[in-house]
């Protein structure tokens, strides 16, 4: 029965992972948040904090 529980647990965990790898789960929308500039992640609308253009 422990058995079962940990092999499930391993599989859901598992699914979880390649989920999180695919790019059409909201992936592309954190590459784009990035500073063209400096390549540091941007918070808001506003422009980064490294006077780039990005």
């Amino acid at each position: 029965m422990v058995f079962k529980i940990v092999l499930l647990f391993l599989v859901f965990m598992g699914m979880l992972a390649w989920f999180g790898k695919m790019h059409w789960l909201g992936g592309k929308r954190f590459s784009q948040t990035k500073c063209s500039a400096c390549g540091r992640y941007r918070i808001g609308k506003g422009r980064c904090s490294c006077g780039g253009q990005g």
